[in-house]
């Protein structure tokens, strides 16, 4: 019974910590980018003299479904997606690496290329700074070139490479889910650009949620919690009885 009580309590923990992945994907159904977020469950023993007959529930493999997503077109000049696996790297405020999918990105106030939330796309020498009054291109190794519209100049159609954008594609072991949705190296260190990375121009890729599955998953969740409940509603009515009959027989 007690082994009972304590996979059931730490059971009941982890899948409301299950459900609240399974919800976090759902409400990133239309992320752009997206990885969905797997976690699974398993029992472990307690190595102890005093408790040898208690068990614990824990996250084995917490983890991330790295399938692509279905790609949806936009024509738009500064939308890319990457084709097949890698990653796109971006700089962020403490000046640590990390690494998206989402290649919706835009040119800030003071001219750096960036995604839409502000972070800085990572070039072979750092952020990439985009000359004013510019028509960008992105090519499918990364590389961004400009053409300056100046009127009256005969320099209009001259072609200006602003920079490479950072392709990588580290093992998908070696990667780490951030707070943020974004991934990192678990070592801490930046990844290695690759050459084998490419980018398709005038696409997104979507989320790689799989509503059906989704839903499917908070409902058995939710059913399991429920057993994790009775598990422990019965264990407690167990005691009772076993206390009665100590009564009965003192």
């Amino acid at each position: 019974m007690d082994r009972m009580i304590y996979v059931a309590m730490t059971g009941a923990k982890h899948t409301l910590g299950q459900q609240a992945a399974a919800s976090n994907n759902l409400a990133n159904l239309n992320t752009t980018g997206y990885r969905a977020e797997n976690n699974m469950l398993r029992a472990v023993p307690v190595f102890s003299d005093t408790l040898a007959t208690r068990a614990f529930v824990v996250d084995s493999s917490a983890g991330s479904d790295f399938r692509p997503g279905t790609l949806q077109e936009t024509a738009r000049d500064l939308d890319v997606a990457v084709e097949g696996r890698g990653w796109i790297a971006v700089q962020l405020e403490n000046g640590e690496e990390a690494y998206t999918r989402n290649g919706n990105l835009q040119v800030s106030a003071n001219g750096v290329l960036q995604t839409r939330n502000g972070m800085n796309i990572m070039g072979d020498g750092g952020p990439i700074a985009i000359q004013p009054n510019s028509t960008i291109t992105i090519a499918k190794d990364g590389t961004v070139s400009t053409v300056p519209f100046r009127p009256g100049s005969n320099e209009s159609n001259v072609v200006i490479t602003a920079g490479r954008i950072k392709l990588v594609d580290p093992p998908e072991g070696q990667l780490a889910r951030g707070a943020d949705g974004l991934f990192r190296l678990g070592t801490g260190r930046p990844a290695e650009a690759s050459p084998n990375v490419t980018l398709i121009s005038g696409m997104l890729e979507g989320s790689n949620v799989n509503v059906v599955d989704a839903l499917v998953d908070m409902i058995g969740l939710s059913r399991q919690f429920e057993t994790h409940m009775k598990l422990l509603q019965n264990a407690e009515g167990n005691a009772q009885r076993a206390s009665s009959l100590l009564n009965l027989s003192s």
